[in-house]
């Protein structure tokens, strides 16, 4: 209907509603398909108590959401983020596919190891962190579990808080996409067993509880 108001093309659609786009059906597809054969690497920063910046890698297995490798570095590289590729499968097949981001920090040293290996690289589209869900959703868990709550001294005390941080993740920290199963499945303890225990996780930042013979 003409209403006699002359309006640019440009000014109408800035007052347009837009309608959000769902996430492509095609990349939730390939990412359930293929969950057995992918694998995801990701950095993330974490502060010391002197403001230096340590980056933190992580290689983690989409299937059971296990975390495979990681290492810490005050100046991450091609070379070495390469190398901690090799060290996450020293003696084992790699699953198909490299699930990454387009950071700089994966150029052609890196590139160059991963096709050797026999890697099919994957890369998501740039600033859409959704298509990496699994690392994603990890890192945002270790930040609110752990490092919301302790203050990092040094690059050492890091990698002790991380192995700390992953032995309870693994071992302990339940996931609905696993039906409430741990990365490492545990077994069932019968009540016949004894009592149940309280154990400390992280100096007491978390806890888990299990049966003990009395």
């Amino acid at each position: 209907m003409t209403i006699g108001i002359d309006a640019a093309k440009a000014t109408v659609e800035k007052y347009m509603v837009r309608v959000r786009k769902p996430s492509s059906p095609t990349w939730r597809a390939f990412l359930k398909n293929h969950i057995r054969e992918i694998v995801a690497v990701d950095f993330f920063m974490v502060p010391t108590v002197r403001n230096q910046i340590l980056f933190v890698l992580v290689v983690l297995a989409h299937e059971r959401r296990r975390v495979l490798h990681f290492n810490v570095t005050a100046n991450p590289t091609a070379e070495w983020t390469a190398q901690q590729i090799v060290e996450a499968f020293p003696d084992t097949t790699p699953p198909r596919y490299l699930l990454r981001d387009r950071d700089g920090v994966y150029g052609e040293a890196f590139r160059r190891r991963v096709q050797g290996m026999g890697f099919e690289e994957v890369l998501i589209a740039a600033r859409s962190p959704w298509q990496s869900p699994y690392v994603e959703r990890l890192i945002g868990s270790i930040r609110r579990e752990c490092f919301d709550h302790v203050i990092v001294l040094n690059q050492r005390h890091l990698m002790r808080i991380l192995r700390g941080c992953f032995r309870y993740y693994h071992s302990w920290r339940t996931h609905q996409a696993l039906a409430m199963d741990c990365p490492e499945s545990r077994e069932i303890q019968s009540v016949d067993i004894g009592r149940v225990v309280e154990r400390e996780d992280l100096g007491g930042l978390h806890h888990h509880y299990e049966r003990v013979a009395a």
